[in-house]
This record gives structure tokens, C-alpha cells and sequence, in this order.
């Protein structure tokens, strides 16, 4: 493919960044049980990340506009950097959530969530890395599939979590603060799933 524009390798800069921030993401949860200083620090991070994120997409859209050759369709890598940057918001999103509501603590079902959307997104970088030869298309659709698995997986854990936590839980606010953290932790593996249709498009078009 052609590659004027290094598409390519921001595609892939990017998605680094997605598994570092959701890296960062299940180690926040991890540590929010521990103290508010390491809590800190991972959102901090988080919040680094994001910003990398964002500048590699807006590179992504300069080169867009000034390349006149693309490796794919130009509303094709549209879709694709803007759905990645999607997921690191959304990773953002839950580590604002669970500071700015001051969770005192975190429950096993949030920690499973985040361990889900870690794997998700390690799948998007492979995905991602694949893509610049349509010889890897196999392995590619493979990686989505899996990636459309792990999205059923955390709507089933998210459906359990939900049941646990209305049957469970007494206190009104933490209903209503851990059923956001668990919404936003599950729709994070939606947009992971975003990314591997659009990219499952890009493969059955060019192969």
C-alpha cells in the first residue's frame, strides 16, 4: 500500500497509547482501594496519555489534508483515529468518574470490567499493527473476532454486575455511582468494537 503520510505509524502510535491508558486504567482501580496518592498519580497519567492521544490524531488529520495519496480511503482513516481517540476519552471518562465521585472503594466486578477492556484494547493494537498488509487479512478478522467476544463478555459481566448491585447495595449514592463506572467501563468495549468493525471494512474492501 502506498505510504505517503505515515498513516500507518500513527495508526499504531495511537493504539499504543489506547493500551497504556487502559493499562493505567486497571491499575487506578486496583490502587483506589489503597490510598488517594497512587489513585492520583494513575489518573494523572491517564490524563498524559489522553493528551498524547489527541496530538497524534490531530497529526492524523494535518497529514490527511495535505496528502495526495492515501494508504486507505480518507473517510475510512477518519473513522479509524477518531474511533481510537474514542476509547482513550472514554478511558479518561471512568478515571474522572471514580475521582470526581471520590469512590472510597472498588468492587470485583469493576476490576473484572477493566480487565476486560485492558484485553479489548491490546487486540485493537494488534489489529492496528496488522493492518499495513492486506496478506495478514486472515489474522486481522481473527483479532476482531475476538475482540467482538471480549465485548460479549463484558456485557454479560456488566449484566451481572448491575443484578449484584441493585439486589445488594443499600446506600443510594453508591448505587448510583458504580452503575456509571460500570456503564462507562462496558461502552469502552463497544468502542473497541467500533474500531474492529471499521477495520474488518478495511480489510474485506482491499483483500
Amino acid at each position: 500500500m502506498p505510504q505517503e503520510g505515515k498513516f500507518f505509524e500513527l495508526f499504531n502510535a495511537h493504539a499504543e497509547q489506547v493500551v497504556l491508558g487502559s493499562e493505567a486504567l486497571v491499575a487506578l482501580l486496583s490502587v483506589r482501594n489503597d490510598s488517594d496518592e497512587d489513585a492520583a498519580t494513575q489518573c494523572k497519567a491517564i490524563d498524559v496519555i489522553e493528551h498524547r492521544a489527541d496530538e497524534i490524531t490531530h497529526e492524523t488529520m494535518r497529514q490527511l489534508h495535505k496528502s495526495f495519496i492515501t494508504p486507505l480511503d480518507r473517510e475510512e482513516i477518519h473513522q479509524l483515529i477518531t474511533s481510537l481517540d474514542n476509547i482513550l476519552d472514554l478511558i479518561q471518562d471512568v478515571a474522572h468518574t471514580v475521582t470526581l465521585y471520590n469512590v472510597r472503594h472498588i468492587t470485583t466486578e469493576a476490576i473484572n470490567l477493566s480487565e476486560i477492556t485492558r484485553s479489548c484494547c491490546e487486540r485493537v493494537r494488534t489489529a492496528v499493527t496488522l493492518l499495513p498488509s492486506m496478506d495478514n487479512g486472515p489474522e486481522i478478522l481473527k483479532v476482531c473476532h475476538e475482540i467482538d467476544q471480549l465485548e460479549s463478555a463484558a456485557d454479560r459481566e456488566m449484566r451481572g454486575a448491575m443484578s449484584r448491585l441493585f439486589r445488594e447495595e443499600p446506600d443510594v449514592r453508591e448505587l448510583i455511582k458504580f452503575k456509571a463506572i460500570y456503564e462507562l467501563l462496558e461502552t469502552i468495549t463497544d468502542r473497541c468494537e467500533d474500531v474492529a468493525n471499521i477495520i474488518e471494512g478495511i480489510v474485506l474492501e482491499n483483500s
